[in-house]
């Protein structure tokens, strides 16, 4: 991990990250923008997810909320990864020695293989479950390991100022 722990610092002695890092203003600043794109993207997800399981909106077509969020919860996860990547930036040698910031990346990870699973094997279907009293199996159980997967990353990702 010494390599990565080098590229890290070169990363973070960067103008920009230094400036972000000591600025009074911008660090906040991203930091609230990267709390947005958490909410859209996340917060729109825990809908979507909510859906899946049957919880929520469940007279509405699982393919009409899955359309008209996408784009939405598309948009904030491109400002949350941006945002994101700004932050550690800043602090990059210091993150990746924090077992937290590990753990939150690796949910990250986990929770993209399960959208990319679902969007592949499942949401191309999602028209075809119009009228079913129950979604399938492998629907209920996506939404449920996202809604675990994304609960964990929030609550770690919170967790780093105090842990990491």
């Amino acid at each position: 991990m010494s390599l990565l722990i080098e590229y890290s610092q070169v990363l973070q002695d960067f103008q920009f990250s230094t400036a972000l890092r000591e600025s009074i203003y911008m660090f906040p600043i991203v930091e609230g923008l990267h709390l947005l794109g958490l909410a859209f993207s996340v917060g729109l997800i825990v809908f979507t997810d909510l859906r899946l399981v049957g919880k929520f909106l469940r007279n509405e077509p699982v393919s009409d909320i899955l359309f008209q969020l996408r784009p939405w919860v598309l948009s904030g996860f491109a400002i949350t990864f941006i945002t994101g990547f700004f932050l550690f930036a800043a602090n990059a040698v210091k993150l990746l020695e924090s077992q937290v910031f590990l753990l939150k990346i690796f949910l990250i990870v986990l929770a993209g293989i399960n959208a990319v699973w679902f969007e592949l094997r499942l949401g191309r279907k999602a028209s075809e479950w119009v009228g079913l009293s129950e979604l399938p199996e492998g629907v209920v159980l996506a939404g449920w390991i996202s809604l675990i997967l994304w609960t964990g990353v929030v609550i770690t990702g919170r967790m780093i100022p105090y842990l990491g």
